[in-house]
């Protein structure tokens, strides 16, 4: 009898769950209690993916759904792992992947495969191929624009005195070739390039072994100025600087914290801010919605990018800052990825009062 009566109670609770589907106009959506959520990023070498990126990312998914479960992946820069891990990803019933692609291209099958299992992608600071359903950066090409006027300005009339040194970053990440692009729309017709180099993996021992080479091959007497994408590959060139007895003109992006002290010391001319946490925050709630079932208002995409497969992805592209000696403390301070205690250890005392940085 008390089987029967069991078996009552959980036909009358599948009939008015049934019903209540039903009413609502389908399954019922999804609550925070169940949403998963897999967090996939490139590498570890780039301090900003850990130190950066994945807490804001994590704080907002957790404020805008706070059981929600978070799965987090780390590639470190293998194309391969990334692939496993979306595998991983989706054999955990993850119903959303916040993406960062090591290799944009590489991973399309990937994006497939989870749109295939009904498994939503948001694609985070790099543009994966494939239905991406969602994506969220900076303007890249934009990026490189500053970086070129950055230098040029710094150049000022040596431009036509000698020649530049271009590194523009890992082939596999089309953020690279934005950054190329841009950079050369200001560059070219205004400086000589004496040597131009892709880097793979973004890797700074790389970057530094290219500026040795392109010292030995031009002549330290005739670089002027060098552009580099990112303040990684920064600290590979400006350690080759160093040897070489080299000081001049050299871009950077990213904001790291020793790109902000060779800022302040003047081996480094520039870097561009993409303030963290504004990108996490959309990519973050974009991710939530895209768990619950909702369409993205258009205050979250307001714009459209085509990917390299061609798909058109609705986009949020966010306004980098070009940061130089004189505003770190309107920039970086200011939006808190740094304290002027972090940057302004022994070393950098001298060059923190001259630059007002108390």
């Amino acid at each position: 009898m008390t089987r029967i009566l069991r078996g009552a109670v959980a036909l009358a609770g599948a009939v008015a769950l049934s019903l209540g589907a039903v009413a609502t106009g389908g399954a019922a959506q999804p609550t925070e209690d169940d949403i998963k959520i897999g967090l996939l990023l490139p590498e570890s070498k780039t301090t900003r993916y850990e130190k950066f990126d994945r807490p804001y990312i994590e704080e907002k998914i957790k404020e805008l759904a706070p059981n929600a479960q978070i799965d987090y992946y780390n590639a470190a820069e293998s194309p391969t792992t990334q692939q496993q891990q979306v595998n991983t990803a989706l054999a955990k019933g993850d119903q959303v992947l916040i993406l960062d692609a090591v290799d944009a291209k590489s991973i399309q099958s990937s994006v497939e495969k989870a749109a295939d299992a009904g498994v939503k992608v948001v694609a985070y600071d790099r543009l994966a191929q494939g239905p991406v359903d969602s994506y969220v950066s900076y303007d890249n090409r934009k990026v490189g624009e500053l970086q070129g006027r950055a230098l040029l300005e710094a150049l000022g009339d040596k431009a036509q005195d000698g020649q530049i040194v271009m590194h523009n970053g890992s082939p596999t990440d089309p953020n690279a070739a934005e950054f190329k692009a841009g950079a050369h729309s200001v560059l070219d017709g205004k400086v000589k390039i004496g040597k131009e180099y892709d880097t793979p993996n973004w890797d700074p021992n790389n970057a530094n072994q290219q500026m040795s080479g392109a010292i030995s091959a031009l002549g330290k007497d005739n670089i002027v100025g060098v552009y580099s994408a990112n303040d990684g590959l920064a600290a590979g060139i400006a350690t080759a600087l160093k040897a070489a007895g080299i000081n001049v003109p050299l871009t950077g992006q990213d904001a790291q914290l020793d790109a902000i002290q060779r800022i302040l010391l003047g081996t480094q001319t520039i870097t561009i801010e993409k303030p963290y946490k504004p990108e996490a925050d959309i990519a973050a709630t974009m991710a939530v919605d895209l768990a619950q079932g909702k369409e993205l208002p258009a205050n979250l995409t307001p714009t459209t990018v085509t990917s390299g497969s061609g798909d058109k992805v609705p986009s949020t592209l966010l306004t980098p800052v070009v940061v130089h000696k004189n505003n770190i403390k309107d920039t970086v301070v200011k939006d808190g990825l740094y304290t002027v205690n972090e940057i302004c250890t022994p070393t950098y005392a001298a060059a923190c009062e001259e630059a007002g940085l108390k």
